[in-house]
């Protein structure tokens, strides 16, 4: 057995610092940060390594970063019950990845879907695009994971990383603990507002595509005022017939613990109007006291301390895992 001295499983997950979180990050994903960490040994990471698989101006993903950092405090993670760090700040995790990519195979990596959502059209795409997906492995196996919440699309990258543990641990027993997805069922693809078909996105050019957790009220109100929906005016979940309706009830629920049958019921008789409008309350007295705390802590001395401790805290693991992986290879002195 792996001695990791954890007396709570542990739980890892990352997001990208590549612009601000949306309404489909907080309600697939981040929600679930917080309420994993009341009985979980949780450990949060803002994955700035992961953002330069394609070009980033430099000015501008130090200060996602930090947005992102915030959003994590600003949402309920607490610093003092989890480890919020940067994940540049570990050195483990690009050490880990040459490892585990010397233990993958070019064929695996190429069916990764989205490699080839993101490389399409190109006649060439950067190596660390093709390679990131091992980046994502060393990520949750540098710190002896069990759980790692994720939205439904990272299905595959979580398959991968339990194929790479298996396959070390195959010749090199217990270099690895071999994690598990956790996933959310109801709500956790929230789809584009004015393309239901398409999930929600930070890369869309659209603006009222999304919904950004930052997003004034009036930006809100013109996003789902502007969402699609169709032309019977039944407010009814249907996400084959009307998918642009399910998906607004979907986001409506997820807020509000209201059930989906229940919407059904209170609108019966309505017409868009009236629940977009009532959908345009709920979503913005969700995002207030969010965006209270953001606003108190972005640019605070609070911050980069609570990084800093949190980049000490995550290096006391790495390291450890490290030196096991390394024992376990043959590396160093």
């Amino acid at each position: 057995m792996i001695n990791s001295n954890k007396k709570k499983p542990r739980v890892f997950s990352g997001v990208q610092p590549s612009g601000n979180l949306h309404l489909g990050n907080y309600l697939g994903a981040l929600r679930q940060f917080v309420d994993l960490q009341e009985d979980n040994e949780c450990i949060y990471c803002v994955v700035d390594m992961h953002a330069i698989t394609v070009p980033q101006d430099p000015k501008e993903l130090h200060k996602h970063i930090l947005d992102v950092a915030a959003l994590y405090m600003a949402i309920g993670i607490d610093p003092k019950k989890s480890i919020i760090f940067v994940q540049s700040d570990v050195p483990g995790h690009a050490e880990l990845n040459w490892v585990l990519t010397c233990n993958s195979y070019t064929g695996e990596l190429s069916r990764m879907t989205q490699f080839k959502s993101k490389s399409h059209g190109q006649a060439s795409a950067p190596a660390g695009l093709f390679c990131y997906p091992v980046l994502m492995a060393a990520d949750i196996l540098l710190y002896d994971t069990d759980i790692v919440p994720v939205g439904n699309d990272q299905t595959q990258h979580i398959e991968l990383c339990r194929d790479i543990a298996t396959r070390v641990n195959n010749t090199r027993k217990e270099t690895f603990v071999i994690p598990e997805g956790r996933y959310m069922k109801e709500g956790a693809r929230i789809m584009a507002l004015d393309d239901p078909s398409q999930k929600m996105s930070k890369s869309a050019t659209n603006i009222h595509s999304t919904i950004s957790l930052l997003d004034e009220p009036n930006k809100i109100k013109k996003s789902i005022m502007k969402a699609t929906t169709d032309s019977d005016g039944v407010v009814r979940f249907d996400v084959e017939n009307k998918p642009g309706v399910s998906n607004l009830m979907n986001i409506y629920s997820v807020l509000t613990g209201e059930s989906l049958d229940d919407l059904e019921t209170s609108y019966k008789g309505k017409g868009y109007g009236d629940f977009k409008k009532d959908l345009v309350g709920v979503v913005t007295e969700s995002l207030a006291p969010i965006q209270a705390r953001y606003n108190e802590i972005r640019n605070s001395e609070e911050l980069l301390r609570d990084l800093a401790d949190g980049a000490d805290r995550a290096n006391e693991i790495a390291e450890g895992v490290m030196k096991r992986v390394k024992k376990n290879f043959g590396l160093g002195i």
